[in-house]
Formats: structure tokens, sequence, C-alpha cells
């Protein structure tokens, strides 16, 4: 009998690194309930990417599990999140992205509705930029888009899709939902997503005394 057309070893590597960092983010708070998703690209054909509904502060390798870049699942039963499409959609675009995280913080979350009519938040003038990747000022302008809330998941990719044709993106928000961050490995992305939740934090302060 022939095995999986990935190599386990590497999912067993990968499928440790994101559970650590789901553990992580949900002892901030980040992961309520059983939301959130996150994944890894394997190799240039599949992406390892959380199961379905569980609760991310207490997943284990067994909850990870994986798809092809067309999110379909690959030598299991388990069922992925119905965002895989938003996770997989960038590994097909981009060989150099290696990691997809999606967060629902409180902070996210109400950044979210706050900025939904704008469309977007801009980012501008702080240090914390120079986190993002290609930035090297902190005069550097980011715009964050963000998306409406929409079950069309394909629909929404082919809205980041669009995006990141006008230009460089490594994250958005959707609109009462959350963040999606992105980067080549997961220390950047993470590095993204942290960025992005102190920026929001910053521009919802300044809302608030002004």
């Amino acid at each position: 009998m022939s095995g999986p057309p990935y190599d386990p070893a590497r999912l067993r590597q990968v499928a440790g690194e994101i559970v650590t960092a789901a553990r992580e983010l949900a002892a901030r708070g980040w992961t309520p309930a059983t939301s959130s998703n996150f994944s890894m690209r394997l190799d240039e054909a599949h992406a390892a990417i959380t199961v379905s509904g569980l609760d991310k502060g207490r997943l284990t390798e067994d909850g990870v599990m994986v798809v092809d870049l067309d999110g379909r699942p690959v030598a299991t039963e388990q069922r992925p999140s119905a965002e895989t499409v938003l996770h997989t959609r960038l590994y097909r675009r981009d060989a150099g992205i290696g990691c997809v995280l999606h967060t629902h913080s409180l902070l996210q979350t109400v950044a979210s509705r706050v900025f939904a009519p704008s469309g977007g938040v801009r980012l501008e003038g702080y240090e914390l930029a120079k986190a993002i990747a290609g930035t090297t000022t902190h005069e550097t302008v980011i715009e964050l888009p963000v998306l409406a809330n929409s079950q069309d998941m394909p629909a929404t990719a082919g809205q980041v899709e669009a995006l990141l044709d006008a230009g460089p993106l490594s994250g958005y928000l959707i609109a009462g939902h959350g963040l999606y961050a992105w980067g080549r490995d997961l220390a950047e992305a993470r590095r993204h997503l942290e960025a992005f939740e102190f920026m929001l934090a910053c521009e919802l302060e300044l809302r608030r005394l002004t």
C-alpha cells in the first residue's frame, strides 16, 4: 500500500509548530470558543491546517490535517475549516507564503466593525510598521483592508487576490470577524499578526482620545 502524497515527517514537524502557536495565541484570548484557523505549507501541493470546530487552546497534533491547494482533504476523513480556501489560495498564488494565521481577538473584531464603513484602516507613522515585511521606515503608509463578512469563501478569496494584484499585502480584516495575516514562515506570520494587533489598538485608542 502506498503512503500519503506528502512527507509524514514534515507533517509531524509542522503540526507541532501549529499546535504550539495555537495554544500560545489561545492563552492570549485571541481564539475564543472554537474560532480561528492556522495553516502552514507542507510542500508545493499541500498545506497543513487546523481541523474545523476544535478548541485551539487544547489543540493536539491530531487536530491538524492536510489539504491540497484547492482546499480538499488529503488522505483523511477529517473536515477542515470552511475558510480553508482563504489559506490555500494564498499558497497557490505565492510560493513564498509559508504560513497563514487567522485570529479573533476582541480588539481585532471591534476594529473590523469600526473601520468597515471605510473599507479599511490607514496605518501611518508607526515604528512598529517596520515589523511588516518589506517596510523599512515608519513613514510608510500601510492600508489594512476590511472585507465584508461573507459565507461565500471563494468570492472572498477572489477579493483578496484582487487586492494582492494592486500591491503588497500581508493581512486583512473581515468585518465582525477577525484578522488574517501571513508570511514566509510561522515566525513572520506571527510577527505580522502581532504588529497589526498593536497598531489597531493604537488606532482605536486615538479615536477614543480625539
